[in-house]
Formats: C-alpha cells, sequence, structure tokens
C-alpha cells in the first residue's frame, strides 16, 4: 500500500466521525427548536414531554443493550455504591438537566436556552478550581470572562439597564448549566465502568418512572396534529436517541476533545433554526455573545481530559 493510500485509509474514519458528531449536535440543538414550537404553538408542558423523552429513550437504549448481550444491563444493580450513584444519576442528573433545559425554552427560546446551558463547561471548571484549591489556568480564565460577557450580551443586548429575557427564561437557563454540570460529572466513575449505553438507558428510564409521579406520561395538554405527533417523534427518536448513538459513535474514531469542539455545532443550529423557523430576533450583540460562548467551548475543551484526570484522582 502507498504512503498515499495508507493517509487516506487513515482519513476516512475520521471523516466518518467528524460527521457523525456533526449529525448528533445538530440534531440535539434542532430538537430544542422543535420542542420550542411544541411548546409555545402546540400548548404542551415541559413535564409532559420530559416524561416521554425519558421513558420512551431509556426503554429502547436498555432493549438495545440487551439484545447486544451485555450483562452490564443487570450489573449495575450488583452493589448499593453503584445503585445510589445511578439513582442519583436519574433524578439529580437525568431529570434535571433535561428539565431545566426545556423549561429555559418554555419561558424564552430554543437559542438562549441552549447557550446558557452550554455554560456548564465554566461551571465544571470553577468546580474544579475550587475543588483542587488552585487558581484557573490563563486559558481557563480567558473562557470564563468570555462566557461571562457573551451571557451579558445575550441577556441585556450590551444595555445593563435592560434584561432581554424573561427572568424564568434566565433562572431555568443558568440551572440548566448547573444541572450538566452535575450530569457531566456525577456518572464518569459509573461510565468508566459500564456501558454509557446502559448508564444513561438505566438514567433516562428511572428519570421518567419518577417524573412520571409529578406528569403522567398519558395526561396530554397540548394539541394532538399531525405536525406535533411529527414533532413529538423528532424530539425523542432524533432529537435523543439517534443524536445519542452519532456522538458515542464518533468517539469511535476521533477523540473526546474533538467531539467536545465540534459539538459546539449544536447552539449554533439551535440559533439559526430558531431564527429562520420560529422567527426568533437576534441581534447583532446577541449573535456576539453566542460566539463568545462557542469560543469558550472550545477553549475548555482543550483542558476536558485534564479535568477528567483531577475528577478521578
Amino acid at each position: 500500500m502507498t504512503k498515499v493510500s495508507e493517509n487516506i485509509v487513515k482519513f476516512l474514519p475520521r471523516t466518518k466521525g467528524i460527521i457523525l458528531v456533526i449529525i448528533g449536535s445538530m440534531l440535539w440543538g434542532v430538537s430544542g427548536t422543535v420542542a420550542q414550537y411544541l411548546f409555545q404553538q402546540k400548548g404542551f408542558t415541559p413535564e409532559w414531554l420530559v416524561v416521554i423523552r425519558l421513558l420512551v429513550t431509556g426503554l429502547i437504549l436498555l432493549l438495545y443493550a440487551l439484545l447486544k448481550g451485555t450483562d452490564d444491563i443487570w450489573k449495575v444493580w450488583k452493589t448499593k455504591h453503584t445503585a445510589l450513584n445511578l439513582l442519583l444519576f436519574s433524578i439529580l442528573g437525568m431529570v434535571a438537566v433535561q428539565y431545566t433545559y426545556f423549561a429555559a425554552i418554555k419561558h424564552g427560546n430554543a437559542a438562549t436556552a441552549t447557550i446558557l446551558q452550554y455554560l456548564s463547561p465554566v461551571v465544571i471548571a470553577c468546580y474544579l478550581a475550587i475543588r483542587s484549591r488552585k487558581l484557573p489556568s490563563l486559558h481557563e480564565i480567558i473562557a470564563i470572562s468570555l462566557a461571562m460577557l457573551g451571557t451579558f450580551l445575550i441577556i441585556t443586548k450590551g444595555d445593563i439597564h435592560n434584561i432581554s429575557i424573561s427572568k424564568l427564561a434566565l433562572f431555568w437557563g443558568i440551572l440548566s448549566a448547573f444541572a450538566a454540570a452535575f450530569y457531566t460529572l456525577q456518572p464518569r466513575p459509573l461510565i468508566a465502568k459500564y456501558s454509557s449505553t446502559v448508564i444513561v438507558g438505566w438514567g433516562m428510564l428511572i428519570g421518567g418512572i419518577a417524573f412520571s409521579f409529578v406528569k403522567q406520561p398519558w395526561d396530554t395538554s397540548g394539541t394532538l396534529s399531525v405536525n406535533s405527533i411529527l414533532a413529538i417523534i423528532f424530539v425523542v427518536l432524533f432529537g435523543t436517541l439517534i443524536a445519542f448513538y452519532c456522538y458515542m459513535e464518533s468517539l469511535k474514531y476521533i477523540d473526546p476533545t474533538e467531539a467536545s469542539i465540534l459539538s459546539s455545532v449544536e447552539p449554533l443550529s439551535a440559533a439559526l433554526l430558531s431564527v429562520v423557523w420560529l422567527h426568533v430576533s437576534l441581534g447583532i450583540i446577541e449573535w456576539l455573545g453566542i460566539i463568545c460562548i462557542i469560543i469558550t467551548i472550545m477553549i475548555l475543551s482543550y483542558v476536558k481530559n485534564k479535568s477528567s484526570n483531577n475528577i478521578s484522582s
């Protein structure tokens, strides 16, 4: 095999990984905009969409793991410590991150909610700095400063005396960033030991069952139509199941740092679709804020592996 042929063979899997992570991230971003359509135009509630999304996707993921023959699906329950961590991940991680994100969309829009949730790497960086009792590095300080500037521009449009989004949207959006940080950090020991499909599957199913006591899955409040049913299917299957599969599959071909950087397509796709489809108004100042936070994601992604090592130590 010639050197050119070898380079092509090495290049193709990497290209596949890049395409997969971009598709997965775009599906996540688009699903947020579709959820906004369901909440604001079809009358569905975040509570109902969360419980349906968790139950259906959790069942499918566990069924997929079962068909693959993995025994992790039952092993996770063999020790009390693992079982307790899985329950914490299900309620404080999975349910919290899903509900806070959808609530932020309900009271604002998908673009703002997605951007605010993407402040979670900043929350993680601050947490790790406090835990290690070390000052953040220079690039972390730059990233945190950019994130704060970006958030300021988005919620005020550059006017310190004006908040351009509702207080509830801001509250749920910031809370979703903290929930996403917990969702990222807490299950790492579990995912290091067991299949991520199994952990996420159980997290979704248990979270969905627990949240059913808040909102029963059969108690729909929105307007059922062909369009709304298609939108629900998209959020559950494409925006959750297929997006998750694409992202996890991409990690076979590219490293997690590259995947994290490329996942910044998610807030960008949510913003663009919100503007084009739902006619959300985003001015130049807000786009600058979005760019600041996307740059933040890219900077912090470079130290993600170092952060992971700090967590496990």
